[in-house]
């Protein structure tokens, strides 16, 4: 709630001047208040439009000035406005978001300062896991859906591995064989680099024994580090994420008619493992792109999507991963979706991305090294002129206090406004572990994803096929396990259409007819598999 608005004559010509930039006339979710020499106005409310949500964001600052809680209020009030929030709980401490938080001496000055009527709230929630390692309704992607781009990154691999596996994936979507877990990959590159498949490979080309050993290798390792429980079925279903709060999810709005539903994704189980959970989170979004259809500029977002630690995205990236993750943000604001990323300075972000982020919360940097500093410089030129010293103002902001400039109603950028945040009405802090996992097992979704199912796939066939043909060699047209003899052959005395129909021969035509036909995957952004719903 926006406290009283300041006159002109209360404040410099400057001051007023950017205060007049935030005087929106539709919903917007209030940020805080003006920094201004020193002194907090808690008239001079800071604010970001509702439907510029979807122009995309980005929240930086050092370590320790206040990132987690600025997501937490920007995610609580989209939530009270009607729209879902996705949210990545790197450190384990956004859980809180689902309960009240508690009144004490510097909630109360903070709203006090920036005028804020402060009261306890908690908002709907889903907490999910990452394979359901940790507490969370486990999430899953077949491999087939992650597709060779997004693996790659995964698995650490160069340019020329990563076209490689590109073609492994097109060998498998060709020849039916589905890639439901990792096991499945493995089986099939470890067929290619068999006796019996390296005809196979040299037919896909491109592709050299050598390095499909490599992947192979970084396939094995990969699993053996614990990583296999993160693809799978049952495939979490990313249209789970646009839901609001009624009838499900933990907390104390749960239920609560036209509340949109937090999402929060738990991952401090595997924080060591960042090129994992960062990729995943690129899965989820370009899931997403996949799915939801064009509808061009809304009153308030489908759906705003939290990216933290983003960094850990762009690092090593390839060029094909850098252009795809371009791509995707430019494109994913027509369906709706606001993308924010999180991260220590703009600098984490390639230009190209950056330039399609319109909302900027900047926390604090520090200059305490050359490298520092030139960062430090480097943040300035990012943002509009301003009245502002922003090289000595960025080192000197404290905590729960930011930088701000976003998208006005009409899509120009507001003028640069340091402000004094808010403080979040939920628990800042992480819910106690009992009350978390009473809320995951009393989650509607839990009995759709928590146990894993291993079905027939690439795996059980090329198994099953190798017993079948011996050491005979021969083209993978086909690569399922045969049937018995005598179930492929009719018995003699049937009609000739039966003996033809019954046949092996014909049975390997239908098969490879279907193959062609049937099982190519279409791919899209990433090489993400598009799903049939």
């Amino acid at each position: 709630m926006s406290g009283a608005k300041v006159t002109s004559g209360e404040l410099p010509a400057e001051a007023a001047g950017i205060v007049a930039g935030y005087a929106f006339d539709g919903p917007a979710l209030d940020l805080g208040a003006l920094l201004w020499d020193g002194q907090c106005h808690p008239g001079a409310q800071v604010r970001i439009p509702l439907a510029m949500l979807n122009r995309h964001g980005l929240v930086a600052g050092a370590t320790g000035t206040g990132k987690t809680k600025t997501l937490q209020l920007i995610a609580e009030q989209l939530s009270a406005q009607g729209v879902p929030v996705f949210l990545a709980d790197i450190k384990g401490d956004v859980s809180g978001i689902c309960a009240p938080g508690e009144a004490n001496d510097k909630v109360t000055g903070r709203a006090r300062d920036v005028g804020q009527a402060w009261e306890p709230r908690g908002f709907p929630c889903e907490f999910y896991a990452l394979g359901g390692l940790g507490t969370g309704i486990p999430v899953r992607a077949t491999v087939t859906s992650f597709g060779p781009i997004l693996l790659s990154k995964v698995l650490q691999l160069n340019q020329t591995q990563e076209q490689s596996l590109g073609l492994i994936f097109h060998y498998a979507d060709q020849k039916g064989l589905e890639l439901v877990d990792l096991k499945d990959l493995r089986a099939v590159v470890a067929f290619l680099t068999s006796d019996e498949g390296k005809p196979e490979l040299k037919n896909i080309g491109g592709l050299s024994t050598a390095t499909a050993g490599v992947i192979l290798r970084a396939l094995t390792s990969f699993e053996a580090q614990g990583m296999g429980d993160f693809f799978g079925e049952p495939e979490f279903d990313t249209s789970e994420l646009l839901r609001s709060g009624e009838g499900g999810g933990a907390g104390a709005g749960a239920g609560a008619e036209g509340q949109g539903l937090v999402s929060v994704l738990e991952l401090p189980s595997v924080q060591d493992k960042p090129a994992l959970f960062s990729t995943f989170l690129m899965w989820l979004l370009a899931d997403l792109y996949h799915d939801l259809p064009e509808v061009g500029d809304l009153d308030k977002p489908k759906l705003v999507f939290f990216f933290d630690e983003a960094h850990l995205l762009f690092s090593g990236a390839s060029k094909a991963f850098l252009e795809s993750i371009t791509q995707t943000v430019r494109l994913i604001r027509s369906k709706g979706v606001g993308v924010f990323f999180v991260t220590q300075t703009p600098k984490d972000v390639p230009a190209d991305v950056l330039a399609q982020l319109g909302n900027r919360v900047q926390h604090a940097l520090r200059a305490f090294t050359p490298d520092d500093e030139k960062a430090l410089k480097a943040t300035v030129r990012t943002f509009p002129n301003s009245a502002y010293d922003l090289e000595e103002t960025l080192t000197a902001l404290g905590t729960g206090e930011a930088v701000v400039t976003v998208l006005s109603e009409k899509g120009a950028p507001t003028p640069v406004a340091v402000t004094r945040l808010r403080a979040p009405q939920s628990l800042m802090g992480p819910v106690e572990a009992g009350a978390l996992e009473r809320a995951v097992r009393g989650s509607a979704l839990y009995g759709r994803y928590a146990e894993a199912v291993d079905r027939e796939s690439a795996y059980e066939r090329l198994s099953a096929r190798a017993p079948a043909e011996g050491s005979a060699g021969g083209s993978a047209e086909a690569p399922r396990g045969r049937a018995p003899q005598s179930s492929r052959e009719p018995e003699k005395g049937g009609s000739v259409v039966e003996q033809v129909v019954g046949s092996g021969m014909f049975k390997s035509l239908l098969r490879s007819v279907g193959t062609q036909l049937g099982r190519e995957i279409s791919r899209s952004v990433f090489g993400t598999a598009r799903r049939r719903r």
